[in-house]
Order: structure tokens, then C-alpha cells, then sequence
């Protein structure tokens, strides 16, 4: 059964249609840092607008653990997307009390109100089957349809994303079918060379994707924290780098596989070691095979790969026709050691094919060091979701809608 969109659920003038949007943004001090996720929901809300639908649009922001926490408000994104929107945008401070009663009620023909964080109830993210159906049941009395255009979240089987799809009519919205339709080209019969880059601090998260894409992708290359694993796995010692030893046998064996199938696998031949975790700490550039030789011996932190590394692994991204990255390089958070994040970014911008930035921490990355979206063939607002469907893995969320 294909995946249902939204002309399968006929006029929506005059209804009261829930839209499950992803608007999880980082926020400090209550101000939105990164409204990507916010402006990726505009497409599929302008469209119901013009239909004449009621939307009651909700998302969950943060983790505030089943209770109401003023810090992880959705009201600053409310204030953003009428903003956005070019028009009011109501909000209601809960999430299927009276207030969002109230405010669903009040709405006219292209109205719309945004609902208080869904992980405020602790239904939302229930184990427990009853408890979630339960909270869905009085989401549903808020609508007359169900948009899902949460793709970060299709990887989670929770009330609003899962439950709610079974008890309303329900479609998927146009973001998850533009999702969709980028992963499909990742996995089926991506132009090649097909390179994919993976960073982030643990190799335990990325571990399934290069399983499943060790057979699939040219070259493979490997960043970030989980880069010293991988070093480990060679015999090299990496101080007090970030190092997952139980995972250093599976890693050794993904080596060998890439071997035997012909993938190249680039791993680092430098990295940036500092004295410690801040953004003033002394560092230096040091060979992968001694880290440990430097001012600060096995003490040292590995914060970002080395230039020679990202010089390498910027000329294999530029000589492929389709390029996957997934997770920082470094800290860029900290400019000394934002660097590698910045070139492997700026490779990607010279791709002569379809290059895509998978969600998460990577898409804060390339907005934070100056990047624009637009440079980008895709940037994904879904990191755990787009590797989980790289992983050959069945997403409750999309299930539902019928995907197969």
C-alpha cells in the first residue's frame, strides 16, 4: 500500500484538520536559535490554509518528562510561525484541556492555532499501549483529520504520531513526502560515486547505517567522536578522546568488510587534541597514529578531525554524485575546532549531484557556521528518523499512513 498523501482525504474546507509538525527548535533564553524546523512545516500549512481547513497544529519541544515545564513552551514557536505565516496564530496553554478547546472552537476558514507541547501529558510517550490510545482519543476531539508532517518523529510509535493516524482519517503531509522522496534516491539506485559521511560523538548510534550501507555506498567516510573508535580498531591509542571499547571488535569487522566489497572506508590521518573540553583550551594538530605524542600526552581530547583530514575527505565529497552526512566533524559549537564541520559543509555545496544534510546536529552545524539552506540539495529535519530508514528499519509513524 503507498504511503497516503494528502489528496486521499478530499475537501478539507471548513474542517478541523490536526497537523503532527516536528517544531522541535532549540531555543536559549526563550528565543527560537534555529527556526529550520519551523520554516520546513510552512509548505504543508500554506497548503491547508488555502484549502480553508481549521488547523490545530502540535508538536512536542524538548524532553519535559510528561509534566509542564515553562522552558520547553511552544509559545515562542507560535510567535514565530505567525510571523512566518503572515498572519495570527492563536495559542492555547495546554494541550486538550479547555483552553485548547476553546481555541479550536474559535477558529474560522484558514485559521490557526498552535496546541501547548505534546510531551507535556505523559500519554504522548507512553509505553504503555492503553495510556497512549487514551491521550490520542482526547487529541482527537480537537479534529476532524489527522496531517502527519512530523518527519522527526515518524521513527517513535507515540500518541500523536501512531495512535492519532489510527483513529482519524490521515494523511502524510508534504514534508514527509519530500523526506521520502530524497531517502528513496539514498537507497535505491543513488547516482554514484555514493559517498556517505557520518560523524557525532558515538559509533553506537551510527553503527546499523554502515551495516546496511557498507554493501550500498562507494566510500565511506568517518568523523567526529566516533572517529577514535574507529582508530582504537587500528591499534591506535587516542589519550582521552571519546572511545566506545565494547564496540571496537564490530568496528574491526566493519573494516575488514569494507575491505572485502571493495568500499573505501577514509578514516582520519589527523585530529585536533586539546588540553581540555572548552573553547579556549591550547590544542595542536597531531598524525592519527600519535595522538598521545603531544604536549598534553594521554591526557589530550580529540575535538575536530585534522586538515589533512579534511582535506581528504572534502576532495571525496566533491568527486561524488550523491553524498549523505550525517553528524559534525568536531565541537563546532567551539570555533577552534569547527573547521573540519565547516569543509566537509563546504564540500557539500560543490557537489555536482544530490548532496544531503541529515538533520539533527548537522543542519544546526551549517546554519550556525553561515551556511544557507538553499546551498544544500536537502537538509533533513529528521537525524534519528533518516538513519533508522537508512538502516532498513520499519518506522511506526510512516506504517500507519501506509507506507510499506
Amino acid at each position: 500500500m503507498a504511503l497516503r498523501t494528502l489528496d486521499s482525504l478530499g475537501s478539507l474546507a471548513g474542517k478541523r484538520v490536526i497537523v503532527r509538525c516536528d517544531l522541535n527548535v532549540p531555543l536559549k533564553d526563550g528565543v527560537i536559535t534555529d527556526d529550520g524546523r519551523v520554516r520546513a512545516s510552512l509548505p504543508t500549512l500554506n497548503a491547508l490554509i488555502d484549502q480553508g481547513a481549521r488547523l490545530v497544529v502540535c508538536s512536542h519541544l524538548g524532553r519535559p518528562d510528561g509534566a509542564p515545564d515553562a522552558k520547553y513552551s511552544l509559545e515562542p514557536v507560535a510567535q514565530r510561525l505567525s510571523e512566518l505565516l503572515g498572519k495570527p496564530v492563536a495559542f492555547s496553554r495546554d494541550t486538550v484541556g479547555e483552553s485548547a478547546h476553546e481555541a479550536v472552537a474559535a477558529l474560522d476558514d484558514g485559521d490557526v492555532a498552535v496546541i501547548e507541547n505534546l510531551r507535556f501529558n505523559p500519554g504522548e510517550t507512553a509505553k504503555d499501549d492503553a495510556a497512549r490510545r487514551a491521550f490520542a482519543d482526547e487529541l482527537a476531539a480537537l479534529g476532524d483529520a489527522l496531517v502527519s508532517d512530523g518527519f522527526g518523529v515518524v521513527h517513535r510509535k507515540q500518541a500523536s504520531v501512531y495512535d492519532l493516524a489510527e483513529i482519524l482519517p490521515s494523511a502524510a503531509g508534504l514534508l514527509i513526502a519530500t523526506e521520502l522522496d530524497v531517502l528513496d534516491r539514498l537507497t535505491e539506485n543513488p547516482e554514484r560515486p555514493y559517498a556517505v559521511v557520518l560523524g557525532g560523538s558515538k559509533v553506537s548510534d551510527k553503527l546499523g547505517v554502515i551495516e546496511h550501507l557498507l554493501p550500498r555506498a562507494d566510500k565511506i567516510l568517518v568523523g567526529g567522536g566516533m572517529l577514535f573508535t574507529f582508530l582504537a580498531a587500528q591499534g591506535f591509542k587516542v589519550g582521552k578522546s571519546l572511545l566506545e571499547e565494547d564496540q571496537i571488535d564490530r568496528v574491526k569487522g566493519y573494516i575488514a568488510t569494507a575491505a572485502v566489497k571493495g568500499v573505501e572506508l577514509i578514516l582520519p590521518v589527523d585530529a585536533v587534541m586539546a588540553a581540555s573540553f572548552s573553547a579556549d583550551a591550547d590544542h595542536v594538530v597531531a598524525p592519527a597514529d600519535a595522538l598521545e605524542e603531544t604536549a598534553f600526552g594521554a591526557s589530550g581530547l580529540g575535538l575536530d578531525i585534522g586538515p589533512e583530514t579534511a582535506k581528504l575527505f572534502a576532495d571525496a565529497i566533491r568527486t561524488s554524485k550523491t553524498v549523505f552526512w550525517n553528524g559534525p566533524m568536531g565541537v563546532f559549537e567551539m570555533p577552534a575546532f569547527a573547521a573540519g564541520t565547516k569543509a566537509v559543509a563546504q564540500a557539500l555545496t560543490a557537489v555536482d549531484g544530490l548532496s544531503v544534510v541529515g538533520g539533527g546536529d548537522s543542519a544546526a552545524a551549517v546554519r550556525q557556521l553561515g551556511f544557507r539552506d538553499d546551498q544544500f540539495g536537502h537538509i533533513s529535519t529528521g537525524g534519528g528518523a533518516s538513519l533508522e530508514f537508512l538502516e532498513g528499519k520499519k518506522l511506526p509513524g510512516l506504517e500507519v499512513l501506509g507506507w510499506q
